[in-house]
């Protein structure tokens, strides 16, 4: 979900949808309830940063795009924000619970019917109406914007703040700025990527 390039051909669809493919594969491994309970932890940490990271760059981006080309833009931006809203206070929730702990699985459960959903939303109503009504020029463009945008944004939950432009463009930096500093120091994974880096770090001290 992090990966900070985009082919020349990919639009903002794209990207998003892969997204939520990847979401959906570690939701999937969640499910099974296997691993460690400190593997699981951060697994969900991984799962909060990217979904934060997703959602930052929609508010950013695609949902103002939506709301110039859309006659019900307003409506559709307006809705899906209430979902990323009900989700981040969820991951806010969810953030420092113990693994160990029964409600650590029925809000993981909550998160993921309301991801679910959300995607079933924008993929077969928003996403195909913003490309019916979008040049492709723009929407190829707005998938290089939303994927710097990623880099920047926050990888924690921030229920409170701004989530339409332009403070949420101005604000978020700086957010993600510190929230990548706390991860550092707190060596909390927010991708695979990190997250296998450090499963290999501790196999090779255990030898």
């Amino acid at each position: 979900m992090s990966s900070p390039e985009t082919t020349d051909d990919e639009d903002v669809v794209d990207i998003l949808v892969a997204d939520h493919r990847a979401v959906e594969v570690l939701f999937l491994e969640l499910e099974t309830r296997q691993g460690t309970p400190e593997y699981r932890r951060q697994l969900v940490d991984v799962v909060i940063a990217e979904l934060v990271r997703h959602a930052e760059a929609e508010e950013a981006y695609v949902y103002p795009t939506a709301r110039q080309v859309l006659p019900d833009g307003d409506q559709i931006a307006e809705h899906e924000i209430v979902e990323h809203a009900d989700a981040e206070r969820t991951m806010k929730e969810l953030e420092s619970i113990d693994p160990s702990d029964p409600r650590f699985d029925e809000l993981l459960a909550h998160l993921t019917s309301t991801i679910r959903h959300h995607v079933r939303d924008e993929e077969n109503e928003l996403f195909p109406r913003l490309r019916a009504a979008t040049a492709g020029e723009e929407l190829v463009e707005l998938a290089a914007k939303v994927t710097a945008f990623k880099q920047i944004a926050p990888t924690r939950p921030h229920p409170g703040a701004p989530d339409h432009p332009p403070a949420n463009k101005l604000l978020a930096p700086g957010t993600g700025m510190i929230d990548r500093l706390r991860d550092a120091l707190s060596d909390r994974p927010t991708t695979m990527g990190e997250l296998r880096k450090q499963q290999q770090q501790q196999q090779q001290q255990q030898r």
